[in-house]
């Protein structure tokens, strides 16, 4: 078991005893996606795994956001984003905007011109640590095409 993956299960098990409902849930469903994901690897899932799964459930609950807050269902809305903040701590510090740009800029002066190819030499330097909205929003930046 991944050492991230491990910390889930520690932090389920302390609100397990706390008697803490909704992190229960939360951890519990989290650390389910985990296994699914381990039996589709056909292997032990690693740290960068375990993030990619935790991504992936912060983003479900940020669509879910939208789609409650369309609807007219405020409590279910915040509930979802209380849940993608909380997941949001277990995930690694995330780069700041100048340390992207400065990844992009040297990839454009590599002769990556293409926005496609910009977002493939920089993406694998901050693999599980940067959202791709926003490589997307300072790659179109700095080619200076519009969206």
């Amino acid at each position: 078991m991944s050492a991230l993956a491990a910390r889930l299960q520690g932090e389920l098990n302390v609100a397990r005893k706390a008697q803490d409902k909704e992190r229960v849930l939360l951890l519990g469903t989290v650390l389910a996606d985990i296994r699914n994901h381990e039996i589709a690897i056909k292997r032990l899932p690693t740290d960068d795994d375990v993030v990619e799964v935790i991504r992936k459930a912060i983003k479900r609950r940020r669509e879910s956001v939208e789609m409650f807050e369309k609807g007219g269902r405020a409590e279910q809305a915040a509930t979802e984003r209380r849940e993608a903040e909380a997941l949001e701590a277990y995930l690694p510090a995330a780069p700041t905007d100048d340390e992207v740009r400065a990844a992009v800029r040297a990839a454009i002066v590599g002769g990556a011109k293409q926005m496609g190819a910009v977002m493939g030499k920089v993406m694998p330097a901050f693999k599980g640590r940067l959202d791709g909205n926003v490589l997307n929003r300072i790659v179109r930046e700095e080619l200076g095409t519009s969206p």
